[in-house]
């Protein structure tokens, strides 16, 4: 008999107000994006108020400068998060419907598109305010894990992102049919891994409690790059362990390749998850080494 959870019964909108012929609906996973930047906001916000983390116990932000800094980080996030996952995961679709790009309400987005997204509207906003890229990139770390928690949550919500099929006893019977379509696995009883929910943890939580603990009780914003370093690595590390037991994008999946690899090598190989944080790791590890030899 089959051990398993069932997908609890919430739907992906909250509520819906109908006019006429007009509806709208505030689903959770706007939520989620509106409550991770607000966390990330009051986050970033407590530590530039505090000179004493700072180099030379002098905080190169100002409570105002988070702010005009949140506009930036939202258009970057929406605008990086959509063109990055349009040219990782669907290029040649997206060049011959160039239209849908605009589209985000079909779903689609890329947090390594966000990232790259953030770190361009972050540099634009430094060399603007001449402040230290470095602090910039260390403050809009520490803001950063609490979107992806919530973000998480929204997948596992919108029973999207899932992972593979697992007969572990917290797998979690997702409902639709590409969700059901197991191979060898009865229909209606495929549990998979819930990726979304690992991925809350390690990359929300977890991630979270390690910056926030470096940042303001060991003094890592002092040397500038080492918060950014750190939450490069971890991110990177999180994300290539989850993609171990997450399903990989359908348009990646071939009878030839059943595991959606973007790489091969041999029987193994690397999903575009794992290939898209290696970059990460590297840079990681060099703000970290580089914040040290100073």
């Amino acid at each position: 008999m089959l051990m398993a959870i069932p997908f609890p019964d919430i739907s992906p909108e909250i509520f819906t107000i109908r006019l006429g012929d007009f509806a709208f609906s505030l689903r959770w996973y706007a939520l989620a994006y509106i409550v991770g930047i607000l966390i990330g906001w009051r986050l970033a916000t407590a530590a530039a108020v505090r000179p004493t983390l700072w180099p030379n116990d002098s905080s190169p932000f100002t409570a105002k400068d988070v702010e005009e800094l949140m506009t930036t980080i939202i258009l970057g996030i929406i605008i990086g998060g959509r063109v990055g996952y349009c040219l990782f995961y669907q290029p040649a679709y997206y060049l011959a419907n160039p239209l849908e790009i605009a589209m985000v309400w079909q779903g689609g987005m890329s947090f390594h598109g966000g990232m790259l997204g953030v770190t361009l509207g972050g540099l634009v906003f430094a060399w603007r305010k001449g402040i230290s890229l470095l602090s910039m990139l260390d403050l809009m770390s520490i803001g950063t894990p609490p979107g992806l928690l919530t973000g998480r949550l929204a997948n596992f919500i919108n029973a999207e992102l899932w992972g593979r099929p697992t007969d572990a006893p917290w797998g979690v019977i997702f409902p639709g049919q590409a969700a059901q379509d197991c191979a060898g696995v009865a229909v209606g009883m495929c549990a998979r891994h819930p990726s979304q929910l690992y991925e809350a943890a390690l990359e929300g939580v977890l991630l979270l409690a390690v910056i926030v603990f470096l940042a303001f009780r060991r003094g890592w914003l002092k040397r500038p790059g080492q918060i950014c370093g750190i939450f490069l690595i971890g991110y990177a590390v999180s994300r290539m362990l989850v993609e171990l037991v997450r399903q990989a994008d359908p348009q990646f999946i071939t009878p030839d390749n059943p595991m959606g690899y973007v790489v091969q090598i041999g029987g193994a190989g690397l999903s575009m998850g794992q290939l898209l944080s290696l970059p990460m790791l590297a840079v990681g590890a060099a703000l970290i080494l580089n914040a040290r030899s100073r």
